[in-house]
């Protein structure tokens, strides 16, 4: 039997909040079959639970943000992917402040703390969401179109394409491809950063975003280049790492996928939409388990601790 997983022992670390630049100390800890992920703001009179799931994203500016009512747990979409790229089902997450850890800006951390941490297999078996027909949302027509799509497949793959119009993202690729069943989600995705633009630094801090931001956790560019002193970790980081982000947004919607997902522009409001969508249209997903490794779709049957 395919089987749910959840993680062997208590980890913690602390960092800094992306947007709201507060110090913030995270807790990992195991969960029991069919708990499913949440987040939980310990630093509150009366701790508040936050189920991790695509139908509480309360915001989507900058960052997936889970809300009950005033509480909000934001930037939870690095820590999602992490844990889709390890096949975790099960798992708690303490918070003391309102923002999950941006930590370098990419996943690649959360993936050092879950494996760090063992991962475990639990008597029960894991469940997916099969996309049965396509599922697509859009925004925008002609060049400022832009649009994400589900797929039937037969497996877990992603095809990403951006647009910024900037000398050092157009210097790179602006599209990728990634199929789980040929790629490893830690060599190939985890370590991709988030990025901005020096010029947009004041409007964001003005809104009340990126007050954490630095060069420690993103990739900063100039009218022109990239700041950062070491560069890219990837020839193709950019569109990369918008991968990254679409794997947690999807991840929201609480099971693993089988499923392609194809996207131009997309973010995290538009990520968030198509899971919603997908979620409201019954017909087009069916749940399933497979008995063994060898029935699931070959991007399922590899180890995820080594993959």
């Amino acid at each position: 039997m395919l089987c749910q997983r959840t993680i062997r022992s208590v980890t913690r670390t602390t960092g800094v909040g992306l947007h709201s630049g507060r110090r913030v100390e995270i807790t990992l800890r195991p969960a029991a079959p069919n708990t499913g992920i949440v987040f939980h703001r310990i630093d509150l009179p009366e701790p508040v639970d936050l189920p991790a799931s695509a139908m509480t994203v309360g915001d989507t500016r900058m960052a997936s943000v889970l809300q009950k009512g005033d509480v909000r747990v934001s930037t939870v979409e690095h820590l999602m992917s992490a844990c889709a790229g390890l096949g975790i089902d099960n798992l708690h997450v303490d918070l003391t402040a309102e923002e999950v850890p941006i930590m370098d800006g990419s996943a690649g951390t959360f993936v050092f703390l879950l494996q760090s941490a063992g991962i475990e297999e639990q008597n029960a078996p894991k469940e997916f969401i099969r996309v049965l027909k396509p599922v697509e949302v859009r925004e925008g027509e002609g060049a400022a179109a832009k649009w994400a799509r589900l797929e039937p497949y037969d497996g877990f793959a992603l095809a990403f394409s951006i647009d910024f119009h900037h000398p050092a993202i157009d210097a790179t690729s602006n599209f990728a491809e990634i199929d789980f069943a040929e790629h490893s989600y830690i060599k190939e995705i985890a370590r991709a950063r988030t990025f901005g633009f020096m010029q947009d630094v004041e409007n964001l801090r003005a809104a009340g975003l990126a007050r954490g931001g630095s060069l420690d956790n993103a990739i900063v560019m100039d009218e022109f280049r990239v700041l950062n002193s070491d560069g890219l970790r990837y020839e193709d980081e950019f569109v990369k790492h918008k991968i990254l982000d679409a794997i947690g947004d999807l991840y929201l919607v609480g099971k693993p996928l089988i499923a392609r997902y194809v996207a131009h522009k997309s973010g995290h409001g538009m990520n968030n939409q198509l899971a919603r969508a997908l979620l409201a249209q019954r017909d087009a997903w069916e749940l399933a388990t497979f008995e063994s490794k060898a029935g699931a779709p070959k991007a399922f049957r590899e180890d995820w601790v080594t993959a």
